[in-house]
């Protein structure tokens, strides 16, 4: 299954490459989300493991719909573009997947938030709350250094501390999706000191909502609606 998930994902981003002057990013995301949504969540409850950008992918609906959903993600990633500049902000599918390197948010083993992290993350939350039917899973990663237990609970700690900054600034706690897998879903070699700094990471995701997915499948929503709040 792991083999096929990247496969689609790789003909999705050829797709994205295509040329075509008519062809908008939320036409396109739309699509993406239409070959590759429900594969990938079939995937992911396979037994894949959850990822983020598996649960963007598995929320995904396609088509019309998820095309409306795609351009509000468009809007919306520009938004958090300009709000963080410590972070890497990519659309994927019909969502967003946000990448903090952990050196970036907290000091060497610790999970307390550094004072200019939460001036960015400030900005993000007001942003994110325009767009408040939407999910904000975060999750938290190390490097393979140290008891595998101890960077499980490390990782989980990070997280949280993300997500509680973000209530604090009124984010709704049933948005929010906190996870930590330590050592376990690695991005990069842990034999090397660049590799294991791309392991320390916070990834954010932010997918629609149920309430978001039924009101583009029923037609009752449009990018517009989100431009003027």
């Amino acid at each position: 299954m792991k083999i096929n998930i990247w496969v689609l994902l790789l003909a999705a981003v050829s797709f994205m490459l295509m040329p075509s002057c008519d062809t908008s990013k939320a036409v396109k995301g739309g699509a993406i989300g239409a070959a590759v949504g429900g594969a990938a969540g079939a995937a992911i409850g396979s037994g894949s493991g959850d990822t983020a950008v598996g649960a963007i992918l598995g929320a995904a609906i396609g088509g019309t719909a998820g095309a409306i959903i795609g351009e509000i993600m468009d809007n919306q990633a520009e938004e958090i573009e300009d709000d963080l500049e410590n972070a890497e902000v990519r659309r994927v599918g019909e969502g967003i997947l946000i990448n903090f390197d952990s050196g970036l948010l907290f000091d060497f083993d610790s999970y307390a938030l550094r004072g200019e992290t939460m001036d960015n993350l400030d900005e993000f939350a007001e942003t994110i709350q325009k767009y408040e039917d939407t999910k904000i899973l975060i999750e938290g990663h190390t490097d393979a250094k140290g008891p595998e237990e101890y960077n499980e609970e490390l990782s989980m700690e990070r997280a949280e501390s993300v997500a509680d900054f973000l209530k604090s600034q009124g984010v709704s706690k049933k948005r929010l999706i906190i996870k930590g897998y330590g050592e376990n879903q690695p991005v990069a070699t842990n034999e090397t000191p660049e590799g294991r700094q791309q392991n320390r990471r916070v990834e954010i995701a932010i997918y629609a909502d149920e309430e978001m997915r039924e009101a583009a499948k029923e037609g009752r929503l449009q990018a517009s609606d989100y431009t003027s709040r």
